[in-house]
């Protein structure tokens, strides 16, 4: 264990990620370890122009992948201006829910007034944090990460913290792109690991031109595992570890 520490740390310093002192992290992630990749700083609440997004059928295409019914309750996590906020709230309509949750205050006060204008009566809003989306138990078909999930600077606790809000058979969507965290996107293998850590399973993975990046859809399986014994990912590939190792 004391050599893979000292990997993870030189990866830091090649990386050029700046290691944060554990007084930094937020005291409800400091049981969890810390996520040794670097992450992106948050870019604005806006991933593109939704003209365009819709021109390509980005919405669309997610919500057929993820087979997103009337009736059914979702989260958008990291919502944003909500792009997917509002075309969710259409598709699961008046018998379904949504909830909208971001951990910037100023992005849900703006989302909040398009939901009242837009009179999207199925949708709420919550604040959230950097390690706790704060989603009720039980609750929901599908959770939705939308080009969000690498600016998540702590992963192990939050989706630890994410998990029990699925229903039965929920699922979790995520939307990303395939390059480096510290350039707004995250490598699939490494994705994959962060799940797999806290005790989720790879269920479908598709790239398509629509989405501007890859698809990914997780499923609970077993028991979450106790904080401590979740161990974390390297970053994706051995060529780093081999390269500092020899």
């Amino acid at each position: 264990m004391r050599a893979r520490a000292a990997i993870y740390l030189s990866l830091l310093l090649i990386s050029g990620c700046k290691q944060v002192d554990e007084g930094e992290r937020p005291p409800g992630a400091r049981e969890f370890p810390r996520a040794y990749r670097p992450v992106s700083a948050v870019s604005g609440n806006s991933f593109s122009n939704e003209q365009a997004r819709d021109d390509r059928r980005e919405a669309v295409t997610v919500m057929d992948l993820a087979a997103i019914r009337p009736g059914m309750t979702v989260a958008d996590i990291g919502a944003g201006e909500g792009y997917y906020t509002v075309r969710l709230a259409e598709r699961v309509g008046q018998g379904g829910r949504v909830l909208a949750e971001d951990i910037d205050r100023d992005a849900l006060a703006r989302l909040g007034s398009r939901v009242e204008s837009e009179r999207l009566d199925n949708v709420s809003i919550k604040l959230g944090t950097q390690d706790d989306p704060r989603l009720p138990k039980g609750s929901f078909d599908r959770i939705f990460m939308v080009h969000m999930y690498h600016e998540v600077s702590e992963p192990y606790a939050f989706l630890w913290r994410m998990r029990p809000s699925l229903k039965e058979h929920g699922q979790v969507i995520v939307v990303d792109v395939d390059r480096p965290t510290n350039r707004h996107g995250i490598p699939p293998k490494l994705l994959f690991c962060e799940f797999e850590r806290v005790g989720f399973r790879l269920a479908e993975f598709v790239r398509k031109p629509e989405l501007a990046g890859y698809y990914a859809r997780f499923e609970a399986v077993g028991d979450r595992p106790e904080p401590r014994q979740i161990e974390p990912c390297s970053q994706p590939g051995d060529e780093a570890e081999q390269a500092v190792a020899g």
